[in-house]
């Protein structure tokens, strides 16, 4: 079965729970981020098929998945946000990178089609303000010369949960707007100015797509799946992009993964040419000290597979692979980090 059918098969985006349970002792549990779910859904079916384990991954947002980690009621965790180093240290969580991708924006505009509207982080700040109340304002009118845009209120969709798709959005408005920042700033939960909320990335592309004249923001793979129309957007270089693994492949190309505690680097508003301005990574957290080392293993050889053997279907989502030398900089964290109640390692 192909990836794309594979997704469709969920039906609608209300992908809210399970990818796969089973009664084999060793499957394995998480919860988080909405962001990498179509992947992880992949990854999972696959992986059952090659091993026999299964995986039970609750789709809740980036903030559920902090908490449910922390509380021990999950073998990892999932946040498209990553912890500081002293948050990581408190708790006792090593974290690490699961694959990159990127936040869009998008439309429910009648006669706009994928990729044709253009739009600047200020401009998008300004709406999200209410600043900007019309399809038809001076702002967006400029950047769109020749297209026929509605004299119609915009109706903006945002998360309505704790999501770490939220955190690079704010993140990224944050950097280009000074009024966003010092009126919402950057969070996984923000007090939004106006607007309409949607639980999950799920929740918000299915108010985009009933509501018209509306805008959201969602992983690109929802967005791509279900044929929405997302925007391009001016980067750092000044250059209107497309969003694809190539423009995530850019923004991603300067990272210092070696250079930043817990891997926890950010991948908004990158300079290049080609960089796609919402880029980031999605993160796994999991504690240092396993209870169940039985477990814990199982989670690392998990995502050992999915970092040998998921690059392809990472592609064909639109996801960007983690580079095999920030792999090799991970499987070492494992080492050293993720030990059994002996202090030996699990990995």
């Amino acid at each position: 079965m192909r990836l794309g059918k594979f997704i469709k098969s969920f039906g609608t985006l209300a992908i809210t729970a399970t990818v796969f349970s089973s009664a084999v002792a060793a499957d394995i549990t998480g919860a988080g981020a909405t962001f990498p779910y179509p992947i992880y859904a992949a990854w999972a079916q696959e992986y059952k098929k090659a091993t026999g384990t299964g995986l039970n991954y609750q789709s809740i947002g980036s903030g559920g998945g902090i908490k449910q980690i922390k509380a021990k009621t999950v073998d990892f965790g999932a946040s498209d946000m990553p912890l500081k180093a002293e948050d990581l240290e408190a708790d006792g969580l090593m974290q690490f990178p699961a694959i990159m991708g990127g936040v869009v924006p998008i439309v429910n505009i009648e006669g706009i089609t994928p990729g044709q509207i253009k739009l600047t982080g200020p401009v998008v700040a300004d709406i999200y303000l209410g600043k900007i109340t019309k399809w038809n304002a001076p702002e967006i009118a400029a950047l769109n010369p020749g297209v026929k845009l509605p004299a119609d209120e915009i109706t903006v969709i945002h998360r309505a949960d704790g999501s770490g798709t939220s955190f690079l959005f704010t993140d990224y408005l944050s950097k280009t707007s000074p009024d966003f920042k010092s009126k919402v700033g950057a969070g996984t939960a923000v007090k939004w100015p106006t607007g309409v909320g949607g639980k999950g990335n799920e929740g918000v592309a299915a108010n985009v797509q009933r509501i018209k004249n509306s805008i959201g923001y969602v992983e690109y793979a929802y967005a791509k799946k279900n044929k929405m129309s997302h925007t391009q957007l001016k980067n750092r270089d000044g250059q209107f992009v497309q969003p694809d693994d190539e423009t995530f492949k850019a923004a991603a190309a300067g990272a210092e993964w070696s250079k930043t505690p817990g891997f926890a680097v950010v991948l908004t508003d990158q300079a290049g040419k080609s960089s796609w301005p919402i880029t980031g990574a999605s993160f796994i957290l999991m504690h240092k000290n396993q209870v169940d080392s039985a477990k814990g293993k199982e989670v690392l050889k998990f995502f050992d597979w999915a970092y040998k053997n998921g690059g392809a279907m990472a592609t064909e989502l639109d996801y960007v692979a983690m580079p095999a030398p920030v792999v090799k900089m991970v499987q070492d964290a494992w080492t050293s980090q993720v030990k059994d109640g002996s202090g030996k390692a699990v990995w």
